[in-house]
């Protein structure tokens, strides 16, 4: 595997504030924040896209959504409701090969697409 900077922000090679960490994902901010409240929630475990998410992994992603929950409630935009998203390869607007969720709250959210 070449170099990869969600690995590197996992493993502490590269230091970042995290809003949380813990075995299995870390939760940081988004450098270009599209709402007010923009984190994201990223697994220690390299898997680049989501095309490569199996069944084995359904525990991590359940736990991905109980951080980004429990983040949201901590961000105060967990009472007016967020929204959680997966960029998936080019035209999805996937631009680092390491799954991470982003979570978008803080203000009305319109359609994307």
């Amino acid at each position: 595997m070449t170099e990869c900077l969600f690995c590197d922000m996992g493993s502490d090679k590269m230091p970042v504030d995290k809003l949380h960490d813990d075995d299995r994902v870390f939760a940081i901010r988004d450098i270009h924040p599209r709402a007010p409240v923009h984190f994201m929630v990223i697994p220690k475990e390299h898997i680049p896209s989501a095309v490569d998410i199996g069944q084995e992994h359904g525990s991590l992603l359940a736990h991905m959504i109980q951080v980004a929950n429990r983040v949201a409630r901590s961000e105060g935009t967990a009472d007016k409701g967020y929204r959680l998203a997966l960029n998936v390869g080019e035209y999805g607007g996937q631009t680092i090969y390491h799954i991470h969720m982003h979570v978008l709250g803080g203000r009305r959210l319109g359609p994307e697409g």
